[in-house]
């Protein structure tokens, strides 16, 4: 990655390892509490050593429920009664059964980190701007790892967060995949250009087809939110802008579907690149 700018798209380079380097998990920051509702869930919680506490209903002893409470206290969990009202506030969304299990807090990555780790390779980021939809950032993650991409970028503002929802979804990806909270969206797509990255957004009127673009060299890919898109900023931020084609009669496609297009591309480019220049 060098720190010149930029004034064309970059010509593609060699992998300089053979070996897929990854990036450490960041120790420096971390999200608020966690929850899983419900017995299946916080069984498999349990199970995977996720959990920090376990919430149960005041008076409900029957044999399933008194099961995961004998589970928390054999792994030295703390187990603590709690009225059916105020476990649902902890998962409103969700039917909890009588169960919340707390989980330990979610560690992000760091943006320097992840370079760090990728320095004198070609990664490419995926960054969701305005994504509301858990599930959606859960299937993102685990994508964007099975296309071995170097993270995820998420802003602070304006975004869902990795939730258990999201780690449950991503199917374990979440321990492998680094997921970034960035703040301001167009200075970090600056500094990240200054290193010598191009931005790619997508939009229905993008300039080209998605498998017809340059994604080669250091890349982040922007997703726009769920129905509105990416915001005018952001899409002011990008270098050049693809499009997916339609071909029936609905206009877009789920976001994770389109980000795991975008993805695979960019892998696919890449792959290209390494059989060229061995």
């Amino acid at each position: 990655m060098s720190g010149k700018k930029k004034t064309d798209r970059p010509a593609a380079r060699p992998k300089r390892d053979e070996e897929r380097r990854r990036a450490p998990r960041a120790r420096n920051a971390a999200s608020g509490p966690l929850y899983a509702g419900g017995r299946n869930s916080a069984a498999e919680a349990l199970r995977a050593d996720l959990v920090q506490r376990l919430f149960v209903k005041k008076g409900r002893g029957d044999d399933r429920l008194a099961a995961l409470v004998a589970e928390a206290e054999h792994r030295g969990v703390p187990v603590e009664e709690r009225d059916g009202e105020a476990l649902s506030r902890m998962v409103p969304d969700l039917v909890h059964q009588g169960v919340v299990a707390e989980l330990r807090p979610y560690e992000y990555a760091d943006l320097d980190d992840v370079l760090a780790a990728w320095e004198g390779r070609d990664p490419f980021f995926i960054l969701l701007d305005g994504l509301e939809d858990v599930r959606n950032l859960g299937a993102i993650i685990r994508t964007a790892e099975c296309a071995g991409a170097a993270a995820v970028l998420l802003p602070e503002h304006r975004s869902c967060l990795v939730t258990y929802a999201a780690m449950k979804t991503a199917a374990g990806a979440c321990a492998w995949m680094p997921v970034v909270r960035i703040g301001n969206i167009s200075r970090t797509l600056e500094k990240l250009k200054e290193k010598g990255f191009w931005v790619v957004g997508t939009d229905m009127d993008g300039e080209s087809l998605y498998n017809g673009a340059n994604l080669r060299g250091p890349l982040v890919i922007v997703m726009g939110a769920e129905g509105s898109g990416m915001a005018r900023l952001t899409r002011k931020a990008c270098d050049f802008c693809v499009r997916i084609p339609m071909k029936g009669h609905v206009s877009s496609l789920n976001v994770s579907v389109a980000a795991a297009l975008l993805l695979y591309e960019a892998a696919r480019q890449r792959e290209g690149t390494e059989a060229h220049s061995s």
